[in-house]
């Protein structure tokens, strides 16, 4: 067959096809809302792993990016020290450029009003390694990327936007961040960001607070993005910063024994735990797929059996099998074409609801779409499906004896067709099990981490933070004030029980750790020591959290700069390094910088830090530091980075404008931003498994849905085609129960098998889950209670849609069955 007559055959076969899909509408429209379902929960998923996973990052040649870590003996992962990163800009050869980033906060107080930027102070060659050009202006100078240069920045396009009106003649303008006028000399749209979302501004690092640049030993948030050198791979680089590192190591014992570096590609750092994330959940979404496919051919089925007749005519009068084959094919790919032109628009629906909803889950910037590829994917698909439900069918049709289909007049192939709906029903129910067990399993694992005692009480608080005025941010002494007078008036709004400043909210995300030590026994490397979570906060506190005080007191406002230095740790620490003595009087040096020693005068309860579920693995160990103690030469480092938490049984929609009002009655350029409950604080620590739980709920709801109906199409077509029996029963003396216990029994019974066959699967399946650290809690992948509890929901709706046409069956009238006969 020459190109022209396949091309006539193929458009007479989709004509007639349409004309058959018209002709049977209710058939028809089932079919193609099925698969629409399937197709487009596939289509959405796949749109996220492509964008995510598959497609590559929005700048230049971004194979070449890849992300340098410093390593020690306790963390695979740690920010870089700038003067580390100078000299390996200076020493390495595997790499085009080498920049830098940090993450931080400014105030804008000009133009318009007074409000928090997210700000990235970047190296001048920033964004000549990521490739990306500004769209106005140009990017950062080496002169200004240095101590005491012109004060610049580069508007991100929403600030560009926002406060700009998108204007071009914006270069040359100045914007006053925290006190200083900047002169903007560029904008720039760049996705990556290792925030929440995207920059409002950059700046040039080199004019940050010299404390975090020029400390070897600090590594106070800097990321390090590398573009490799033409022809240089990823192992080269890695041994060639190894051997710099190790240079560096012995030059600088004090500051770097210990270290090494890690360089790991730039697309890696973005995804992380994402990756195994998406793949199970586009393994979910497979299996609905699978099980929508099961019920139209079980559609299919029934639809062929009443067209046997049809087929044996069309046959006698010269039809080939092989016509007749792909005529049946072709019908089920115009479904499913049609079903998945439908798809793609419950997948937009689908991917704005998931966007709306999980916006932090997914990696900032990277912007999911249906692009080209993802289209691709979903015609293939489409296709592919098409072809796998409508196989059987067809392939059942071709083997039909047309003799027997011409006397029976297409009733005797009715067992044939039922043994094999009935297998479909099986790997339906088979398959849905697995899915109603994943999102079990997830479902006691979220509730085992909202009943999990973080440590303190998270009912009634709030936390926010305000920017206080520059003007009063010029010594430490004015801060010192300007932050107690505000939180004393804050304490005073009615309705406030306790109001403290801390840098550090549990389960937030802030903070981080610090090398420590006991008494005198400074260790010799700093990379190697214990590790602790040091928290800087004032008296009220321990009251605002409700924290226990188990030993000691806690800060009072007589601990300041004045007075000896004190620290209050929590009872892990006392446990593992005090077990057998008393840590009250004893003292403690902590920080690469050390601050100490200082006398540990309160042992107070352990509180969740990162996570609800944090593993043993991360650091344990937690300690106060007085914040009227901070040493002069860091408080205007940590004091803008502080957030306040209150304790109010008020809502925050009610006690913000209260705050707000003082913070403005002081100064009119001090902002109040980072509004959070603790409810939505622990919403964001547990994301990580309730955006997998919903979707694998959803996916699951969908496929219960979609068996049922396959469970009642299934008995529904076997009381159909005994119906002749079953009047017999009945004038026989069989009882309407008899009839409904008979035809109830059958969709059971179907279930049953499909239960066994899925607990089987679901049991080798769900190991996977148990593989990631990050999703089950307190719960096995095989609990007997989940695996119970699904099966019971199974059952239930199995009996539910074999009871509905079981009723029908009771009330068949078998006079009248008889005489049709």
């Amino acid at each position: 067959m020459n190109i022209a007559s396949a091309t006539r055959s193929l458009f007479q076969d989709s004509r007639l096809a349409l004309r058959l899909l018209r002709k049977n509408p209710g058939f028809s429209l089932v079919a193609v809302l099925t698969l629409a379902l399937g197709i487009g929960a596939n289509t959405a998923m796949f749109s996220i792993v492509h964008a995510v996973l598959l497609a590559p990052l929005p700048y230049h040649e971004p194979d070449r990016l890849v992300m340098v870590w410093e390593t020690n003996p306790r963390f695979p992962r740690v920010w870089v020290s700038y003067p580390n990163l100078q000299d390996w800009q200076r020493s390495t050869r595997s790499f085009q450029q080498m920049a830098a980033l940090l993450n931080e906060g400014a105030d804008l107080t000009a133009p318009g009003a007074p409000a928090h930027l997210d700000r990235q102070a970047v190296s001048a060659n920033f964004f000549r390694t990521l490739g990306v050009e500004p769209f106005l202006g140009r990017e950062f100078s080496p002169q200004e990327d240095q101590r005491g240069g012109n004060p610049v920045a580069m508007l991100g396009e929403r600030l560009w936007h926002d406060r700009f009106a998108a204007r071009a003649d914006v270069l040359g303008q100045t914007i006053t961040l925290d006190g200083v006028n900047h002169t903007i000399i560029g904008v720039v749209n760049t996705a990556l960001t290792f925030g929440s979302h995207p920059a409002d501004l950059y700046t040039p690092l080199g004019q940050a607070e010299p404390l975090l640049l020029d400390d070897r030993a600090a590594h106070t948030g800097i990321f390090c993005i590398a573009r490799l050198a033409f022809g240089a791979t990823l192992a080269q680089a890695q041994a060639e910063m190894g051997t710099v590192q190790n240079r560096l190591d012995a030059l600088y014992p004090d500051a770097n024994r210990d270290l090494g570096t890690y360089v790991e590609p730039l697309k890696q750092v973005l995804v992380m735990d994402l990756s195994k994330t998406l793949v199970l959940l586009f393994g979910a979404v497979g299996l609905v797929l699978l099980i929508a496919c099961a019920n139209v051919a079980s559609l299919l089925l029934a639809r062929s059996a009443a067209r046997a007749r049809e087929f044996a005519v069309r046959s006698a009068l010269g039809a080939s099998p092989s016509r007749l084959l792909r005529q049946l094919l072709t019908e089920s790919v115009l479904l499913s074409l049609l079903g998945g032109g439908l798809g793609v628009l419950l997948a937009l629906c689908v991917l704005r609801l998931l966007l709306a909803v999980f916006p932090a889950m997914l990696p900032a910037g990277i912007e999911i779409r249906l692009s080209p590829p993802v289209l691709l994917f979903t015609l293939l698909a489409s296709v592919g499906v098409g072809i796998l439900f409508g196989w059987a069918p067809a392939v059942k049709t071709r083997s039909r004896d047309l003799q027997v289909a011409l006397k029976a007049g297409g009733r005797g192939s009715a067992g044939s067709h039922h043994r094999a709906q009935s297998l479909l029903v099986i790997a339906q129910m088979a398959l849905t099990l697995v899915l109603l067990v994943g999102a079990g399993l997830l479902f006691r694992t979220l509730h085992r981490l909202l009943n999990v005692n973080p440590g303190f009480d998270t009912q009634n608080i709030i936390t926010f933070r305000v920017g206080i005025s520059p003007s009063v941010m010029k010594t430490a002494a004015n801060a010192r004030t300007a932050f107690q007078q505000l939180i004393e008036q804050i304490r005073s709004i009615p309705g406030i029980e306790a109001a403290e400043f801390t840098d550090d909210v549990p389960l937030s995300g802030q903070g981080g750790t610090m090398p420590f030590w006991l008494n005198s026994q400074k260790p010799e490397s700093l990379q190697a020591a214990p590790r602790v979570v040091m928290a800087l906060t004032g008296p009220d506190y321990l009251r605002a959290m409700h924290i226990p005080l188990l030993r000691g007191r806690f800060f009072t406002l007589q601990d300041t700069v004045s007075s000896p230095c004190v620290i209050v740790i929590d009872s892990v620490l006392a446990q593992t390094f005090f077990p057998h003595s008393d840590p009250l009087s004893q003292t403690m040096s902590a920080g690469f910088s050390p601050v100490g020693p200082c006398r540990i005068v309160g042992v107070v309860g352990h509180v969740k830090q990162w996570h609800i579920d944090e593993p043993n693995s991360v650091p344990q160990n937690q300690a106060y530091f007085s914040l009227y103690q901070d040493p002069d030469q860091w408080v205007l480092v940590n004091y803008p980075y502080q957030t306040i938490v209150v304790r109010t049984p008020l809502q925050a929609a009610a006690i913000i404008p209260a705050i707000k009002a003082v913070a403005s009655g002081v100064s009119s350029d001090q902002p109040v931003y980072a509004v959070q409950t603790m409810a939505e604080i622990i919403s964001q620590s547990t994301s990580g498994q309730r955006f997998p739980m919903l979707l694998l709920l959803a996916f699951a709801g969908l496929a219960l849905l979609l068996a049922s109906i396959g469970v009642y199409g299934v008995i529904s077509y076997s009381i159909a085609q005994r119906i002749q029996e079953i009047g017999v029963r009945l004038a026989l003396g069989a009882t309407k129960a008899n009839i409904l216990r008979l035809v109830v029994s059958q969709g059971l019974r179907l279930a049953g098998f499909g239960l066994v066959i899925g607990a089987v699967v679901a049991l080798a399946l769900t190991r996977v889950l148990s593989g990631f650290s990050n999703l089950l809690y307190g719960v096995s992948a095989s609990d007997p209670a989940t695996f119970l509890a699904v099966s019971a929901i199974l059952l239930a709706v199995a009996f539910l849609a074999s009871y509905i046409p079981g009723r029908r069956a009771t009330r068949v009238d078998p006079m009248v069955t008889l005489r049709h006969e």
